[in-house]
């Protein structure tokens, strides 16, 4: 394990002055400032396999893995070949091309839900366009969305929850005016009742039910079984949409998504339309959303809902995508992914358990989180109860240590196909230290 021993003259601590000089906050997505945790950003020179490099040649053990998208790890051969290949044919072109085709085959073949699907270049784009096109389908107006669930930076969906029961919600980024989210209902996560009500009293104005079936953005919570099936059936009964959010889910939990995990309890579960991102682009930016033949067909061209895009299907893209959906359809992939990620979080808890310190955690395929409580949250209000000082003490113990988690409390992490035994091992044996020492 290399050590993380910052030098005086640090080369991260210069780049970060740099960057805040020009760049606001020094940083061009917010939680890479650290200001969750504080210290300095580490600014990344290279990376490979389950590792990355700082601008101080300090090896860290990512488990971040560029939030999602690095499933095979960090520059895996095959994936770097398909674009390099791609690259000497040229950049963008702005027209159709046959990997556009081959994409939309392979995310139809593997997402039983998805009839056709529409490629795009960012998350916060596809689940926009989701909410353009269900308003568009339906003819109605009202979505509801779920606090804690984080489904880009549209201004529909900046929302934090209302007042009171089945109330709408109000901004929570400036910029946004209050008009343009008094659609947008915000219920509280794994809350059947709630769900209920808001159903009763709005049921037909709602356009779409948008969810994370697994939500990433308050670190890992799951949607219990009994509170998605209650959203299949409310949205069957008024005629909304179930939208399920697989930007961070999609092809990370599952081969067929976080959907498929649901459908093994849900007998003929799926949902109405999907928004897809980070795996399917393996690290370049390309995202998708799709859905049902009869839902898709009323957008442009062929229908009166407009969503274009000028690097949407980017050759480039589509080549990294393809290549790292084909990895991982390999015999026993997911299955050695999730034995790997279960190793992690449960040699986490039972250092922290000989240490005394409260600690719960869970993993699916890939996907990963852990909070310093004793029982695992369900929803927002329970998440917010973590104890963030301890978690900010831990995240830069595990920096020290080389270990790279995500810089704030509330983020979900990651394994890669790229990360090893001994990797876990190390990243363990730095938790040990760390607990005992508490």
């Amino acid at each position: 394990m290399e050590q993380n021993i910052k030098s005086a003259a640090s080369r991260n601590d210069a780049l970060f002055e740099r960057a805040k000089k020009l760049i606001p906050g020094g940083v061009n997505s917010p939680v890479r400032a650290f200001k969750a945790v504080g210290g300095t950003p580490r600014f990344v020179q290279r990376a490979q396999g389950a590792y990355f490099w700082d601008a101080d040649g300090q090896r860290y053990i990512d488990y971040i893995g560029s939030w999602g998208p690095m499933i095979l790890g960090h520059g895996h051969p095959t994936v770097v070949e398909a674009v390099q290949k791609a690259v000497l044919e040229g950049f963008s072109y702005g027209a159709p091309t046959e990997r556009e085709v081959e994409m939309a085959e392979e995310i139809v073949n593997l997402v039983p839900s998805i009839e056709m699907v529409r490629l795009v270049s960012s998350g916060t784009e596809a689940t926009m366009s989701v909410i353009r096109l269900a308003r568009g389908a339906t003819g109605r107006s009202k979505i509801i969305k779920f606090e804690g669930c984080y489904h880009g930076h549209s201004d529909a969906l900046l929302v934090k929850a209302g007042s009171g029961l089945a109330t709408f919600g109000s901004p929570t980024s400036a910029g946004v005016p209050p008009e343009v989210v008094k659609d947008t209902l915000v219920l509280e996560y794994n809350h059947i009742v709630q769900l209920e009500e808001a159903f009763s009293l709005h049921g037909k104005n709602i356009a779409c039910l948008m969810i994370e079936p697994i939500a990433g953005n308050m670190n890992f919570v799951r949607a219990s079984v009994p509170f998605i099936k209650r959203c299949r059936e409310l949205c069957t009964q008024y005629g909304a949409l179930l939208v399920f959010d697989e930007v961070m889910t999609g092809f990370r939990v599952a081969l067929g998504g976080a959907q498929s995990v649901y459908a093994k309890s849900i007998p003929g579960f799926k949902p109405d339309m999907t928004a897809l991102g980070k795996v399917i682009g393996g690290g370049m930016p390309m995202a998708a959303f799709g859905g049902s033949r009869a839902v898709m067909e009323h957008l442009a061209p062929l229908g009166g809902v407009y969503q274009a895009g000028t690097l949407s299907g980017n050759p480039v893209a589509t080549a990294c995508g393809l290549a790292t959906l084909r990895e991982i359809q390999k015999p026993g992939f997911y299955e050695a992914l999730g034995a790997r990620t279960r190793s992690l979080v449960a040699g986490l808890a039972q250092a922290a358990t000989q240490a005394g310190v409260p600690f719960c955690g869970d993993s699916e395929g890939g996907m990963f989180g852990f909070f310093l409580l004793d029982t695992l949250p369900q929803n927002y209000p329970q998440v917010m109860k973590t104890d963030s000082p301890s978690f900010n003490r831990f995240f830069h113990a595990m920096l020290d240590s080389g270990v790279y988690y995500a810089p704030a409390l509330y983020e979900a992490g990651f394994v890669s196909a790229a990360h090893t035994a001994e990797d876990i091992a190390a990243t363990v044996d730095a938790a040990v230290r760390f607990f005992a020492s508490k």
